[in-house]
């Protein structure tokens, strides 16, 4: 699994995934960190992680387009069924390597956090709580659209089902505060990614919504070994 990890967080930064991640999330991070928090002149870094959130929808699939379907695509995924690792090692690798790339990407934004202590007032406890709504979400959405690169054919394929699998959750949770049927109302809330994350985002770490994005992350991941070792026996 090391290896596989190795080989996976290099190929991010030999290509121009990573850069291209993190450029745009540090770019349209610093937009909303300059309307909602300088001109506003607010220190609420919650607030920022909330509207921060809804960039993983949009950016993830850059970061896991290539992970699979790429390798589906230069037939290099034949020497990962024929590997002496099992598949399980080989999708967990593959996750971790993408996990430290957005795990280097929050560490970065930190220095929004930063400016905000300088300037204003910042509970570490607080941010602490947001920042780790923010990656479970953000981890949970990287397993989600691995799935989706591992049925894929093409990285552009898995780069449009992601992003419009991701868009269909975000309108879920909006269609969630639109339905009179509480039953619905409670089945989409209990699914919604961001309504997950709610609790997060005002301070207050939730010990069930944690489990839920494990389990999402655990589920996923179990998916994608599933995925690829019905594709091993039916292509070998």
């Amino acid at each position: 699994m090391r290896a596989i990890f190795k080989r996976e967080l290099q190929a991010y930064f030999y290509t121009a995934a990573a850069y291209v991640y993190m450029g745009v999330f540090l770019l349209l991070g610093s937009v909303f960190f300059a309307v909602g928090n300088l001109a506003a002149r607010s220190s609420d870094i919650l607030g920022f992680l909330g509207s921060m959130s809804y960039l993983w929808m949009l950016l993830t699939p850059i970061l896991t387009m290539h992970t699979y379907a790429g390798e589906r695509k230069a037939r290099t995924d034949q020497m990962l069924f024929t590997s002496p690792l099992p598949l399980r090692s080989v999708v967990l690798g593959k996750y971790l390597a993408g996990c430290a790339v957005l795990l280097l990407t929050v560490a970065l934004s930190l220095i929004y956090v930063l400016i905000a202590a300088l300037y204003g007032r910042v509970y570490a406890g607080e941010a602490l709580c947001g920042y780790l709504g923010f990656i479970l979400q953000g981890c949970a959405f990287l397993a989600l659209d691995m799935l989706i690169s591992a049925r894929a054919r093409t990285p552009v394929t898995a780069a449009v089902w992601g992003l419009g699998v991701n868009l269909l959750l975000w309108l879920l949770d909006l269609l969630s505060s639109a339905v009179s049927v509480a039953a619905l109302q409670r089945a989409l809330a209990f699914i919604s990614p961001y309504q997950r994350c709610a609790p997060f985002q005002m301070g207050q770490l939730s010990y069930a919504n944690c489990l839920y994005f494990i389990a999402v992350i655990a589920l996923m991941l179990f998916c994608t070994v599933r995925t690829l070792d019905a594709r091993r026996w039916r292509e070998g």
